[in-house]
């Protein structure tokens, strides 16, 4: 569904009560890009990422479509980044329960300072009870980039919310794909490689993929359906393999 003709901002349902707010953009260059943000309704509605605070007035306007904005709860944030947390001070000033969450890394060094209510710091491994959706907190420094990085998975449908890992580039007019996105991520990451390449990398991939997500909320690009831990196992193997190619030459 089309919720704004002039930014082209559009809202589908990937999972149950879960809903992709995706926006297309023009990038400097002139190629199309897209952000996307996850609401999730419950008792306790949530939404993951915000967007830049250009696009506020859009994503707000879709959120209204679900439920009144100022029943937001949770605002989720993976890593301090204009792209997840632009517009957290205006969703906070419309939603007056509204909390940002993110790592204790992320509220000790940015989000304490920046947001204007304190936030909550979410432990590794923390359940975030929204009603009968339940948001698992992962720490994931460093993956794909950022010291404070964490992601977060929902027990109740096995989604999985993958921030930055399977960044495709384009308008992202599919909502929600069972088709390929690493061969389309791999390559949008090629020429830019965003990723810290830390040692825990595929490490943390793995633990990722012992959640055996069913369904992906890529912050750029399709949402995706299918064996997530599959997935997120051949990103490990690409990534992996690119190390190695990038110790080989000295790198």
């Amino acid at each position: 569904m089309i919720t704004n003709t002039e930014s082209g901002t559009n809202l589908h349902e990937i999972a149950e009560d879960i809903y992709r707010i995706n926006t297309p953009v023009s990038s400097p260059n002139g190629d199309k890009f897209n952000f996307n943000q996850y609401l999730v309704a419950d008792d306790q509605p949530m939404i993951f990422h915000t967007g830049p605070r250009a696009l506020f007035p859009f994503v707000s306007e879709a959120i209204s479509r679900v439920l009144p904005l100022e029943t937001l709860r949770y605002i989720g944030i993976s890593h301090f980044e204009s792209d997840e947390c632009g517009a957290l001070n205006e969703f906070l000033a419309i939603a007056p329960r509204a909390e940002a969450v993110g790592s204790r890394i992320a509220a000790m060094v940015s989000l304490t300072d920046y947001a204007n209510r304190k936030p909550r710091a979410l432990a590794d491994g923390e359940d975030l009870v929204l009603g009968k959706h339940v948001m698992r907190w992962l720490d994931t420094p460093h993956v794909p980039h950022g010291w404070d990085c964490g992601l977060m998975f929902d027990t109740s449908t096995d989604t999985f919310f993958a921030g930055d890992l399977f960044t495709q580039g384009g308008a992202g007019e599919t909502a929600l794909t069972e088709s390929d996105i690493l061969g389309p991520s791999e390559a949008y990451r090629a020429p830019l490689d965003y990723y810290a390449h830390a040692p825990q990398t595929l490490a943390t991939l793995e633990r990722l993929a012992e959640l055996n997500p069913k369904t992906l909320a890529c912050m750029h690009g399709s949402a995706w359906r299918g064996d997530g831990a599959a997935l997120l196992r051949e990103l490990g193997a690409a990534v992996t393999a690119q190390n190695v190619q990038l110790r080989a030459v000295g790198m």
